[in-house]
C-alpha cells in the first residue's frame, strides 16, 4: 500500500513543508525543520550498457562508417575523462569486433589455398604463378565498387546504384572471392605444365594453354558471375548487405577473369619451372626399367 496526501494539498514543491513525519518519541515534527527543498536537473531515465551507466549517441555518417567511427575515437580520446570508454551497437559494432578479424581471415584464406595447391602440384612454384597472377588482380576488381563510393552520402552521383563501403559483407566477399578467382590459374598452369611434359616449349605451352583454357575459363566465370549477379539487384529489408557481397564477387570475377588471362602466362613464363627435362628424365627411366624386365620365353643376359 502507497499512502498519497490530498491533492490540495501537494499542488507546488512548498507544501511538502507543511507535511508533519514522526520524530524521536513519537512527536510529530514538521519537514520544513528537518530538511531544505533545492531545484536540481538530472537525467529522466539513467541508462545502462553492458551493465555500466552509458549515454547514448546516434549519427548519420558523411563519410565511411570505418572513418567516422576513427574521428569519434580520435576525439573522445581527447575529450572524455579518465574511466569513460566508448562502446557501439548495431553495424558500428559488427564492425569494429568482426571488422578487426578480416585480415587473419584473409591471409589464412591465401595460405590455406596456398597449401593445397602446393600439394596438388607437388611444386611450390606454380602455387605462387596461380595466386600472383589472379588474386590480386581479382581485390582490385573487387575494390573498385568501394572506391567509388561517394564520402557524403547526401551527394548523390551516377556511381551510387552499384557502389559499396568496406563492411563486414564486403570482406566475406573479398574472403570468398580469392577461391572463386584463383580457378582460372589452375586451368591455365595445369595444363601448360602436361603440354611442357609433351614436350612442348615454356613460352609454346603456356600460349597454347590460355587459348585453350578459354574456353572452360569463360565457362566457369559466367557461371559464377550470373549465380551472384541477383544479389546486386536485390532491394528491402537487409538488401545493403547482400548488394555488397554481390557486387565485390560480380565485379572481382569480372575484372580478375580479363587479366588473369593475359597476367598468369607472364607470371608463368617468369616463374614456373621447365618440366621438359624431368619428363625426359621420367621416359628414359621407365624406358630402363621396361629394358630390363625379360620378354616370357626369354634369359635375362
Amino acid at each position: 500500500m502507497i499512502p498519497q496526501v490530498q491533492r490540495t494539498e501537494r499542488l507546488n514543491p512548498e507544501q511538502l513543508k507543511d507535511i508533519h513525519v514522526t520524530g524521536p518519541n513519537g512527536q510529530l515534527v514538521k519537514l520544513s525543520s528537518i530538511a531544505t527543498i533545492k531545484d536540481t536537473v538530472v537525467p529522466r531515465s539513467l541508462n545502462r550498457f553492458q551493465q555500466l551507466n552509458s549515454v547514448k549517441i546516434s549519427g548519420v555518417a558523411i563519410r565511411p562508417l570505418d572513418q567516422a567511427l576513427g574521428f569519434l575515437e580520435g576525439e573522445a580520446a581527447k575529450i572524455l575523462p579518465k574511466g569513460y570508454v566508448l562502446d557501439y551497437t548495431g553495424e558500428s559494432r559488427q564492425l569494429r569486433v568482426e571488422g578487426e578479424r578480416f585480415l587473419p581471415a584473409f591471409l589464412l584464406a591465401v595460405v590455406l589455398i596456398f597449401l593445397v595447391l602446393a600439394a596438388q602440384f607437388n611444386s611450390f612454384r606454380d602455387p605462387l604463378v596461380i595466386l600472383a597472377g589472379s588474386v590480386p588482380l581479382g581485390m582490385f576488381g573487387a575494390m573498385v565498387v568501394v572506391f567509388l563510393k561517394m564520402p557524403n552520402p547526401n551527394l548523390h552521383f551516377f556511381t551510387d546504384g552499384w557502389t559499396t563501403t568496406l563492411n563486414v559483407y564486403s570482406e566475406v566477399g573479398l574472403v570468398t572471392l580469392v577461391g572463386l578467382v584463383s580457378k582460372n590459374g589452375i586451368l591455365i598452369v595445369q595444363f601448360a605444365n602436361k603440354l611442357q611434359e609433351s614436350g612442348l616449349s615454356k613460352l609454346e605451352a603456356v600460349k597454347q594453354a590460355a587459348v585453350t583454357r578459354l574456353r572452360p575459363i569463360l565457362m566457369t566465370s559466367v557461371a559464377t558471375v550470373a549465380g551472384h549477379f541477383p544479389l546486386v539487384l536485390v532491394t528491402g529489408p537487409g538488401a545493403a548487405a547482400r548488394n555488397s557481397i554481390g557486387l565485390v564477387l560480380v565485379t572481382g570475377m569480372v575484372m580478375g577473369t580479363a587479366f588473369t588471362i593475359f597476367f598468369v602466362p607472364a607470371i608463368y613464363m617468369l616463374v614456373a619451372k621447365d618440366h621438359r627435362a624431368e619428363a625426359r628424365q621420367r621416359r628414359a627411366a621407365e624406358a630402363g626399367v621396361a629394358a630390363s624386365v625379360p620378354a616370357r620365353g626369354e634369359t635375362a643376359p
